[in-house]
């Protein structure tokens, strides 16, 4: 296996210090929240809720209950078929909606996908696939929810900017209205008016409760809507799951793809040149044999030299393939002759009572390997450890360094493409790496019995 770089960083850097906070991120969270941006985006994304869910659910209810009372003739089925392609085009506005104004990126299921071409196709198609049938059932959910939901709001914040700003428009009603204030209370024989100065500064007070509670209770009803965009709207955990596959699948082609110009590029430039060299050798030891016996002798005593090299690369290399440590004896004395390799002390422990599968066996292996190389060339440890062990059914492995830390998987080295191998299986990569160190790598594979 090749080696990669950790990338490690040994200062600070500058961008990694906290800024200090300016304009109104010095206020508490709870006292900016009514001015805020996303307030307002949550505002208007329950507002623009209503209309579209009148929309959609009129939609719904018109096109189902026409194709279902013409299924006795051909016609009901392709106005079903209509009715639920409307649907998936208001759930596409939806997802849109929702990525724009609630900052929620929820992925377009699959696309309809009709064995043969023509309408009769597109209409099977369109009436089997889930996600459309899912687009529908959340245009009927949605017409209530969005009914509250835009009604909350719109008392909340209506009444909480009316009342905490009655002081700038309380002279509107003497001037215009004939009383002398917004009235409290009245009926035939009394009234009661809030006019004077505590009054009117108890009402702004109250108003003022309502503006900072309403964007809490904004969140609240948008968290609903989060829900059903990202349960309804969204691919299935199946389609997701297919489409995790064929990435990971795609990683698993192009990793093996890249280890096979590894094995040929190493037998290339390695033991095939020395062989190379080491025929031409013996060619001429052989035409100098009679000739000059001591020059011959040399010259085979130097190929013979150049036999053990040859041996010993293609010994390094059987062993980066597969070593026959591995399949013989297991990840204990595996790991163990790694370990005896690495330039600084490594502790290994193995807690297993029994083997995994090959092929988990040696993606362990090989993760183990490559960070034990970090270890040795980009750490300056003085001291390394390893420990594998079974938690339920997963592999757990670890590798602990004591060196200058500063490892990151997202910066594009070794580690990312480590991390990619192990998600192909369906594994999990974590660094835990501040830049003063020290480093602790987990990896983690799932447990199939052998």
């Amino acid at each position: 296996m090749a080696t990669q770089q950790y990338g490690y960083r040994s200062e600070y850097s500058y961008d990694d210090e906290p800024r200090p906070k300016r304009g109104l991120n010095r206020l508490p969270a709870g006292l900016r929240a009514p001015v805020e941006g996303r307030t307002w985006r949550e505002f208007g994304y329950l507002l623009l809720s209503f209309p579209i869910a009148v929309v959609g659910f009129v939609w719904t209810v018109t096109m189902m209950s026409l194709g279902a009372g013409l299924l006795i003739t051909f016609i009901g089925v392709p106005v079903l078929a209509a009715g639920l392609a409307g649907a998936r085009g208001l759930g596409a506005l939806e997802r849109v909606r929702a990525r724009t104004l609630l900052g929620l990126d929820v992925d377009a299921p699959q696309p309809l996908r009709p064995r043969k071409n023509g309408p009769l196709a597109w209409i099977g198609a369109t009436l089997k696939s889930g996600a459309s049938w899912r687009h529908l059932v959340y245009t009927v959910l949605h017409f209530p929810w969005a009914t509250f939901a835009f009604s909350v709001a719109i008392a909340f914040w209506t009444t909480g900017w009316t009342l905490f700003t009655y002081p700038l428009w309380q002279w509107v009603f003497p001037m215009y209205a004939g009383q002398a204030g917004l009235q409290l209370y009245g009926d035939e024989s009394h009234s009661v008016y809030l006019n004077n100065p505590f009054e009117i500064a108890l009402t702004s007070a109250v108003g003022l409760l309502f503006v900072l509670a309403t964007p809490w209770v904004l969140r609240a009803l948008t968290t609903v809507d989060r829900v059903m965009v990202a349960g309804l709207l969204g691919p299935s955990r199946l389609d997701s799951r297919v489409v995790e596959l064929e990435s990971d699948r795609g990683v698993v082609v192009d990793t093996a793809a890249a280890d096979l110009r590894r094995i040929e590029r190493d037998l290339h430039d390695g033991a095939q040149a020395r062989l190379v060299n080491l025929a031409m050798d013996l060619g001429l030891a052989k035409e100098k044999l009679a000739e000059d016996p001591e020059s011959a002798a040399r010259m085979v005593g130097e190929a013979h030299g150049e036999v053990k090299t040859a041996l010993q690369e293609l010994r390094d290399l059987a062993r980066g393939i597969h070593p026959a440590v591995l399949t013989d004896r297991g990840l204990d004395a595996a790991l163990s002759s790694v370990a005896s390799r690495c330039t600084v002390p490594v502790t290994v422990e193995v807690d297993l009572t029994e083997r995994p599968a090959p092929a988990i066996e040696g993606i362990a292996y090989f993760t183990v390997s490559e960070l034990l190389q970090n270890v040795s060339k980009h750490s300056r440890a003085t001291r390394a450890s390893v420990d594998v062990w079974r938690t339920r059914d997963r592999l757990m492995l670890q590798v602990h360094d004591n060196g200058v830390g500063g490892a990151d998987a997202s910066a594009g080295s070794g580690l990312a493409g480590l991390a990619e191998r192990l998600d192909a299986v369906d594994g999990i990569l974590v660094v835990d790496s501040p830049a003063a160190g020290p480093t602790r790598v987990t990896a983690e594979l799932p447990w199939r019995r052998a």
